[in-house]
């Protein structure tokens, strides 16, 4: 299956897509590497014809002692001294094909409300309970964000992550556990789909290919697999 007309250019170059059209703002430079800010995101590109060993001297040089990073790396980065691998993550892309009604959410629904950077304390804490991972403390600023909320706590949320002038990640899924099993993920993750194509924008989202708990959901839902690829995770050691 595809992506039904999806710009299959930048999902293939999802990272490099990103930061150099819908997050160009927000990233570090040097030469043909650009890479987020240690606190927004841990992920850096390369251009595609750029010569390894120019590009690994590159991200050392955007990195700060004891920073790590995952690159999208189709076939390992060859790493220069100062720049260990620490392994690779298994990744899948998959996305929403354009052609697709996007599903109502049901009965049951709770009230979406959006969030900002200045719930990211709350943000933060309910990434450390529910989902620890790539979430930085200005992730925020990626894109929007939506939760729900119960008494007032943060129990949900979902947002934009990865931003390209065409496509937007839905990222940063996840349900505070003693929320679980009601639906909230995919009210939120349908919110977001709605809220992409009424904004012109085409919706895709990763996931740990080892993740076989959340992927069959995504499938269900109606996203289709585009690639499969590694994330290498580097760091900077000297």
């Amino acid at each position: 299956m595809t992506s039904g007309g999806l710009s299959q250019a930048q999902l293939a170059d999802i990272v490099w897509s990103a930061l150099t059209t819908g997050h160009e703002h927000l990233a570090l430079v040097l030469g043909r590497v650009r890479k987020y800010p240690a606190d927004v995101a841990p992920f850096a590109a390369f251009a595609a014809d750029l010569p390894e060993h120019e590009a690994a001297t590159e991200l050392y040089s955007l990195m700060e002692p004891g920073e790590m990073c995952y690159v999208v790396a189709d076939k390992p980065l060859v790493l220069i001294d100062g720049l260990a691998s620490e392994g690779e993550l298994p990744t899948v892309q998959m996305a929403w094909p354009e052609d697709r009604p996007i599903p109502e959410a049901g009965d049951g629904g709770r009230e979406i409300v959006p969030l900002s950077c200045d719930d990211a304390p709350e943000m933060m804490e309910l990434i450390e309970i529910a989902f620890p991972g790539f979430f930085r403390s200005r992730t925020c600023q990626m894109g929007p964000y939506s939760g729900v909320r119960e008494n007032g706590r943060l129990i949900a949320m979902a947002g934009d992550r990865l931003v390209t002038d065409k496509l937007r990640e839905v990222s940063g899924v996840c349900t505070h556990p003693e929320h679980t099993g009601r639906g909230l993920a995919t009210q939120l993750i349908l919110h977001k789909l709605r809220e992409h194509r009424e904004r012109g924008f085409g919706s895709f989202l990763h996931a740990a290919a080892s993740n076989t708990r959340a992927i069959p959901i995504y499938e269900r839902l109606g996203f289709v697999h585009t690639r499969q690829f590694h994330l290498q995770r580097v760091r900077r050691v000297g």
